[in-house]
Formats: structure tokens, C-alpha cells, sequence
């Protein structure tokens, strides 16, 4: 733990780093590939959306010795319709079936309780209308809208335009991945999946806003200076902010799990399936999206513009000029050690790590 503190504390003071934008071609193909799994996933299989979406009955029972499997067999026979039927912790059964109307839901309820053998009384049973279902789905498409424009809208303001499309890119690509996974896992869409796909974006944003903000600050009067291109300093804010963005993620991701492989595995709650899973898959994504897709796409936006052109051009021709091979844009897997005199966020490296005055804004 001293160790990776360490590390941390030398990441931020720019002693050591890892060249995450000048490998962003690597980032981009595994993102595109993960991204293609996931639409194929939802392209073959689709979603299995729960009955608060298709409109159906779902049947809870008290604790009994008929498995799941038998369960679901005699609901399928008696309603013609698929049936989904999950363990409770309590030994009952949740039993779901979709396409029915309060008629066939009062008679299934009958056959259901002899089948089962347990008191009809003793079942709870509740019919969803369609109808209902389709107002959650167009009031979550309503939301999810107004928070992408508003989230556009903020970043335009309060950075720029091409900061805001990084975020945006970054947040369909969370979003995207979090639908595929749901897709190929086959666990069922709830309104509590949508809650949860609703609250990643957040956390998705969170750590994406605070690279930016760092990034904002580092490049201002970047073009009085000959000594960084826009890369190399975008790449220093992100290293500066690696640590905590790790350290914030472990720390949300702990909980959620424990929801996800405690709670809806071991003790078999089922029903928490559908908001950790948005949760968990949401999360990580949105920490891998923030340190290796929205900087490195901002860089790429930024390097296009002609005064980022003509400051690369001065940067490397100041550097052959001088013959130096300390750039940013460096070959290598691992961590890299700022060499004795070169520039640091916090000024430049001395003897033993030792800071001394900055002179980044020296031409």
C-alpha cells in the first residue's frame, strides 16, 4: 500500500508517468471491439425485459419444496405463455408470466397454488398492464435525452465543444456496453435497470469532468510556451488524476459487487440482479472510458486545430534543435522516470526528486 502511495504521490507530481495518448490507437481498438461485442449481443439476443415493460402477472409464494424448474413447468402449462421463476431467500418462489389480462391472472393463480401446493391465500399476485410499462420506458428515453443535452450543453460552457463531444462519446460508449452485457447475461430489464443506467452516467461524467478540469488549467497559455504539445500536457493532467480516479472506482465498486455476487448469487436475491449488475458493468466502464477514450479524444480534436499544429511544429523542431529525446511521446509498456531537470506539474526535477522553480512558460 506505502508503494502504490507512493507511486500516486510521484504520479501527480509528474516524476513518473505512462503515455496513455500516445497509445490511444490501442485504447480506440479494444473500445470498438468491446463496443461491436456488445451491439452484436443485443443484435442476436436482445433484452429480456421484465413484465413491467411487457405487461403480465407476477406471483410470489410462501416458502415450499417444488424447485424452480418444476415451478416453471407447470406455470408455462397452465398459461401457455414463458414464465421466469427466481429462488427467494425466504425458500418461496417469484414466479412471472408475461401476456395476460386479470382474467388468465386470477385462473393461473388457482392452478399455480395447486401446483405448487401452498394455500391460494397465501400468494401474492400482481398484474402489470402493458400500458404502464410502455409510459416507464418513454419517460426513461425522456430522461436519459434531457440529461445527454444538459451534460453537452454544461461542458460547452464551462470547457469547450470538443471536451463536450469527448464526454459525450465517452458516455454512449458506457452506455452501450452496459445494454450488450445485459444482452449476453440474459438477466431482465427492470425499472431498477434503468435507475441504475441512469445513475452510471454520473459516475461515468465524474471522473471525465475532473481530468478536464486539470487538463483546462495545465493548457492555459499553452501557446506561449515551446517546451509541451497539447498531448504530452493533456497526457500529465491525466496521470495526475489516475490515482484518485482508481482509488474513487475500487471504492464504489466494492459495494455494488457485494450487491451483485453476495446479495443476487449466495443469499439469492434475485431482484438486485437488475440494478447491481447496471451498476457494476456501468461503473467500470465509465473508468476506463474516462482515463483511455474522452482525454485521448479530446487530444486528437485538439491537435487538429492549426494553432495546436503549429505548436507541435515548434515543440519538436526546438527539440531536434537541441537534440533531446526526453519528449513525452516515449516507446514503453511501464512507468517512465522524469529524468534530473526536466519540467514536472510542480516545477522541475532536481537531484533525488527534488523540485526547483518552474520554468514552463520559458520559451
Amino acid at each position: 500500500m506505502s508503494r502504490l502511495g507512493n507511486l500516486g504521490a510521484r504520479l501527480y507530481r509528474g516524476e513518473v508517468g505512462y503515455d496513455f495518448v500516445a497509445k490511444r490507437m490501442l485504447w480506440y481498438g479494444v473500445s470498438i471491439l468491446i463496443t461491436i461485442t456488445a451491439i452484436v449481443g443485443l443484435g442476436v439476443r436482445g433484452l429480456n425485459m421484465g413484465i413491467e415493460f411487457k405487461g403480465g402477472a407476477v406471483y410470489t409464494t410462501p416458502k415450499t419444496t417444488v424447485s424452480a424448474a418444476k415451478a416453471e413447468e407447470i406455470a408455462e402449462d397452465a398459461a401457455g405463455h414463458d414464465a421466469i421463476v427466481q429462488e427467494l431467500g425466504t425458500g418461496g418462489l417469484r414466479i412471472q408470466v408475461s401476456g395476460l389480462d386479470t382474467k388468465a391472472a386470477n385462473s393461473l393463480k388457482d392452478d399455480i397454488a395447486a401446483g405448487v401446493d401452498v394455500p391460494v391465500k397465501d400468494i401474492t399476485a400482481e398484474l402489470v398492464g402493458p400500458s404502464w410499462g410502455e409510459q416507464i420506458a418513454n419517460k426513461a428515453w425522456t430522461g436519459l435525452g434531457v440529461f445527454m443535452i444538459l451534460v453537452v450543453l454544461y461542458l460547452a460552457i464551462a470547457f469547450e465543444w470538443r471536451m463536450a463531444l469527448a464526454a459525450l462519446i465517452a458516455l454512449v460508449h458506457d452506455l452501450t456496453i452496459t445494454v450488450g452485457v445485459y444482452a449476453l447475461v440474459g438477466f431482465e430489464v427492470t425499472p431498477g435497470t434503468v435507475i441504475g443506467l441512469l445513475t452510471i452516467l454520473g459516475y461515468s461524467l465524474y471522473d471525465t469532468v475532473v481530468v478536464f478540469d486539470g487538463l483546462k488549467e495545465s493548457s492555459k497559455d499553452i501557446t506561449k510556451q515551446t517546451r509541451y504539445t497539447y498531448s504530452e500536457i493533456a497526457n500529465r493532467s491525466l496521470n495526475g488524476t489516475l490515482v484518485r480516479s482508481i482509488n474513487t472506482t475500487v471504492v464504489a465498486l466494492l459495494p455494488v459487487a457485494g450487491l451483485l455476487f453476495i446479495g443476487g448469487g449466495f443469499l439469492g436475491a434475485g431482484m438486485l440482479n437488475d440494478i447491481s449488475l447496471s451498476l457494476f458493468v456501468g461503473l467500470a466502464a465509465g473508468a476506463y472510458s474516462s482515463i483511455f477514450i474522452a482525454t485521448p479524444l479530446v487530444a486528437d480534436l485538439k491537435e487538429r486545430d492549426p494553432q495546436m499544429k503549429a505548436l507541435r511544429k515548434r515543440v519538436l523542431a526546438k527539440r531536434a534543435a537541441a537534440g533531446s529525446k526526453d519528449g513525452a511521446e516515449q516507446d514503453g509498456d511501464a512507468f517512465t522516470e522524469v529524468p534530473e531537470g526536466a519540467a514536472t506539474a510542480g516545477g522541475v526535477v532536481g537531484p533525488r526528486g527534488r523540485r526547483g522553480r518552474s520554468t514552463e512558460n520559458r520559451r
